[in-house]
């Protein structure tokens, strides 16, 4: 079997004690080659030493300039290495060579949002519904970056697109109710963070019911004051929907 065939494989199984072995071969042998610089890059990122997969990643880009594979795990490399502004960049460059790759489009989204860049988030994720309308994740996208911000209107718009072609998803049910929060419909973005703590767990939903308590706590008297006091009996009231914002 051919060397790289042989990475490859080792790489498929998971056993990246086996990539790095053979890599270290062939790379011995062989240091311009840029395919066994990026499956190491990969094995290097899957377990955790991202700084090296960086290096590695960076010289199959090096070596390939318009390889997109190796574009893209460049770009993977950086959002694991938190640099969201230089994935994002990297994302846009994929998506600007081939405007109709949506996962590029909204990968560019995500690293924006992560880099709190809402607005440039917002723009990008337009560009992903312009491009398919009916892509839930798509809407989702957009939804989020204009509630960070500060676009309640075209948030609650777009959270409802993602809602009603993904329904039931919990991702569009809490981002819906995050924008009819902001948008002043509290009755309707509390009783849905009440249904979502009633069918999520661990910390999805201590995020959801963290949510309802701040939102209970803007309409609550004295008695609801006493409730919050206290997260076990809020929690309690909340599952056994002893409570509500009017």
């Amino acid at each position: 079997m051919e060397p790289l065939a042989s990475v490859q494989e080792a790489l498929g199984r998971a056993d990246h004690e086996e990539v790095l072995r053979l890599t270290d071969v062939i790379l011995a042998e062989r240091p311009g080659d840029d395919a066994a610089h990026e499956l190491r890059a990969r094995s290097l990122l899957a377990v955790g030493r991202v700084e090296e997969a960086e290096r590695h990643a960076a010289d199959a880009v090096r070596l390939d300039p318009d390889e997109i594979r190796y574009r893209e795990l460049m770009a993977e490399v950086l959002s694991a290495e938190g640099a969201h502004r230089d994935a994002a960049a990297e994302y846009a460059r994929l998506a600007r060579n081939d405007p109709r790759q949506q996962a590029w489009i909204l990968a560019e989204a995500g690293e924006r949002l992560d880099a709190d860049q809402a607005g440039r988030a917002a723009e990008a994720a337009r560009r992903a519904v312009r491009l398919d309308p009916a892509d839930a994740d798509a809407q989702l996208a957009l939804a989020r970056a204009l509630l960070r911000a500060g676009d309640p209107a075209g948030a609650l718009r777009a959270a409802t697109a993602a809602a009603e072609l993904r329904p039931g998803d919990p991702r569009a049910r809490e981002t819906l109710a995050d924008a009819r929060w902001m948008s002043n419909h509290d009755a309707a973005a509390f009783a849905e963070f009440r249904s979502l703590a009633a069918e999520l767990d661990g910390g999805e939903r201590d995020r959801v019911i963290h949510k309802a308590r701040s939102l209970y706590g803007q309409h609550a008297g004295w008695a609801g004051r006493v409730v919050l006091a206290v997260p076990g009996i809020f929690r309690f009231a909340l599952a056994r929907g002893w409570i509500a914002v009017r």
